[in-house]
């Protein structure tokens, strides 16, 4: 049965549309604040199958993830009280406690870490607004480090260009089922 194959032609499709840097624009900039899927999703098939165009569509989502960055920060320092109530709804309190004592203990550093970390991008934009932070040093350092993390992501993805797509392709079966079983194992482990 052909499950993930279907949706990787798709991906590849959409990834050359003529609105496709707007969603990626878009997807960035919501993912700082609240969306749950990175922009990576859509920049990675992009910059494969329009390698000429990667640094742009990673200045783009660098730029884009700053902007959504600036109003998950007034988020947090406007309405903290909302904020650390969204964040516990979300199931972030762990992350949320200890990016909380990060910020208390490195400052601004932890928002240049918080452009390449696993953990949610949204919780450091938000907790930074929370904990008061500088603003210029938030905004300039968000953008080092988001911009820095895109475009090592889109040059990676058009590095392996089509070689790479054309070796996915034929993977992607196994691979979208090894995904669906470590979510399941995972969420057996934690639950």
């Amino acid at each position: 049965m052909q499950l993930f194959a279907p949706i990787y032609q798709k991906t590849l499709q959409w990834s050359q549309h003529r609105l496709a840097p707007f969603w990626l624009g878009f997807v960035s900039f919501i993912e700082a604040i609240f969306f749950p899927i990175p922009p990576d999703v859509m920049l990675m098939p992009m910059a494969m199958t329009q390698p000429n165009k990667a640094l742009r569509f990673a200045l783009l989502a660098g730029i884009t993830s700053t902007l959504g960055g600036i109003i998950g920060y007034s988020l947090g320092f406007f309405a903290t009280p909302w904020v650390m109530e969204f964040m516990q709804h979300l199931g972030y309190d762990a992350q949320w406690q200890r990016v909380v004592s990060w910020f208390d203990k490195w400052g601004v550093l932890v928002v240049f870490v918080a452009g390449f970390s696993p953990i949610p991008y949204k919780v450091f934009t938000l907790c930074a607004g929370v904990m008061q932070m500088a603003f210029a040093p938030f905004v300039i350092v968000a953008l080092i480090s988001r911009s820095a993390r895109f475009l090592l992501v889109a040059k990676l993805s058009a590095w392996g260009g089509q070689k790479f797509a054309d070796k996915l392709q034929r993977s992607i079966e196994i691979i979208g089922w090894l995904v669906v079983i470590l979510a399941f194992i995972i969420v057996l482990i934690f639950r």
